[in-house]
Order: C-alpha cells, then structure tokens, then sequence
C-alpha cells in the first residue's frame, strides 16, 4: 500500500473517531438486529445484509460526515482551537496538521452530495425506505454543524432535531427494513439508545464549556445555556435531565413485560446519574473519566436491551 493511501487511511480513521462511534451507532445496529437474527420468519442472509447496509450507512454519516462538517465549523468559529482536548473537541486532524480546514470541509460537503445523489437513486430504484433512512442520517449530519442551521449552536435543537432523529432512525432501520413495521421492543430499544447517546453528548460537551462561550458565532449548546442561566455547576444539567427521562422509560417497558430490560435501564440511568453528580465539571480530566464510564455504559446497555428484548 501506498504511503498516501496509508495517509488516507489513517487521517479517515482519525476522523472517524471510531471510539464513540462504536459506543454510539454500531452498538444501537446491535441493538435493533440482534432480535432478528433470532426470528425464524426473517432468513439470516437478509438480516446480515441489513445489518452491512445499516453499519456501511453508520460508518459514513455518523463517523465521516457528521465529523467531518463538525469539525470544519468549529474550526472556523475557534472553539475547537481553545478545547482541552481529551475526547472533545473535535477529531484534531486540522489542529495536529492531518488535514487541512479546507479539505475537510470539501470531503464534508462532497460526501454529502454524493449520500444525496445516493438517496436519489435508491427512490429511482424503488428503495424507499434505504433512501428515506439515508435522508434522515443526513439531515441529522448537515443540520447539525453546516451553515445556515448550525443546531449544535442552539440550545436543546442540536440534540433534538438532529442527533436523536439520525440515532433513532439507525436503530429502527433493521426492523421496518425486514418486518414492515415497527414492534413495540425495536421502538424501545430505538428510544432508549437514542436518548442514552444525547445524555453524553451533553456530557461530552461540559469540558468544552468556555470555548464554546468564546466561539464566533457562540456556540450555545444546552450545557452553555444551562451553565449561563443556573451557574457552573448546572453544566450537568441536561445530561441529568436526559438520564432521569432513560430511568422513567423502564416503566414503558416492564409495563409491555420486559422487566429485564427495565432492570437494566436502572441500573444504567442510576450509575449515569451518580457518576456524574459526583464530577467536578470545571475538572476536565475528571469530567472525561466520567464520560469514559458512559460510553461503556452505552455499550453494555444497548447490548443488554437487544439480548433481553
């Protein structure tokens, strides 16, 4: 292999930050999938090409695209350049000098014109429902960075309107893919991990508190607003929020019988919480331990709902 494909290679694994990723994404395929590698009605060859389709969609808008326009337009509103640096602030592959603030921006944008062209051509071929899960995966990518929306830049609509959509959607893929509909289990499972990636997102972004307050455009992320309007120590605030919702949704599913789901939602939503009371938020390295927990936490729990579904 050549020393600039190796290049690539490298500078697209950087970018992709596979770490969250695995922890986001891959884990909620499982999730959704698991459960129908078991179903005797769904042959095993089409679940393992759904899962290969839903893992290539994940890889390329949750791991290059999303990252990709992200860290462009941090980079160009400074907050990245003033991050600690630990699991936040971006992949640093315009910072270590990988890329340039330029080519990351034309592989951001050129790669969602080709997922669009994509998603065109999967609606001319009369694949519908590929095309309107690649749809939502981009919006949620290009809604959440790139000019003019920028919704990580407002308070509550980065999460809402663009990650928990494009999460969601990835974990009810399998299902409305090879079933044609929507079972009670593939919603909560969907749910449960969609809501679980936003609670550390949230917490992902309490180390980059002070630079996104000195970014241009601000960048006002729930914790930002949070931390502004109750103080610093609020930072944890829509993180808290958002594992307390996790915990309240265990009684949707031991309400449907799936008490060992339930149990597990617990167990996760509990831990998150304390751990996280527990931080110093102006510690960086504490706050990044702590998120360190979550994602595994992230994994162990989706892994959880999709065995005990």
């Amino acid at each position: 292999m050549s020393h600039f494909a190796v290049s690539i290679l490298k500078n697209g694994l950087h970018l992709m930050r596979p770490a969250a990723v695995g922890a986001s994404s891959v884990v909620i395929i499982f999730s959704g999938m698991y459960p129908l590698f078991l179903d005797p009605a769904v042959p095993a060859a089409h679940a393992l090409t759904t899962a290969m389709l839903l893992l290539v969609g994940c890889l390329l808008i949750h791991g290059l695209l999303t990252h990709a326009l992200n860290d462009y337009t941090d980079y160009r509103s400074g907050t990245d350049d003033r991050s600690p640096a630990m699991l936040s602030g971006g992949s640093r592959v315009i910072q270590n000098g990988r890329m340039t603030p330029e080519a990351v921006g034309r592989f951001g944008f050129g790669l969602a014109a080709v997922l669009l062209a994509s998603a065109i051509l999967l609606i001319a071929f009369g694949q519908a429902r590929l095309a309107v899960l690649l749809l939502i995966g981009i919006w949620g990518a290009v809604s959440y960075s790139a000019p003019p929306l920028r919704l990580a830049y407002i308070p509550f609509a980065g999460e809402w309107l663009s990650t928990f959509p494009s999460t969601f959607a990835l974990g009810l893929g399998g299902a409305w893919l090879l079933l044609g509909g929507l079972p009670d289990w593939a919603v909560q499972n969907a749910w449960i991990n969609a809501v679980y990636c936003i609670a550390w997102v949230m917490v992902h972004h309490i180390p980059d508190l002070e630079a996104d307050r000195q970014a241009s455009p601000v960048k006002r992320t729930s914790v930002v607003w949070a931390a502004d309007r109750f103080g610093p120590a609020f930072a944890r605030l829509p993180a808290v929020a958002y594992f307390a919702l996790i915990g309240l949704s265990a009684i949707w599913l031991a309400w449907s019988g799936r008490w060992a789901g339930a149990a597990g939602i617990l167990v996760a939503a509990a831990l998150s919480v304390y751990w996280l009371a527990k931080v110093d938020v102006r510690d960086a390295a504490a706050v990044t331990a702590c998120e360190k927990k979550m994602l595994l936490t992230a994994i162990v729990l989706a892994v959880w709902l999709g065995i005990f579904h």
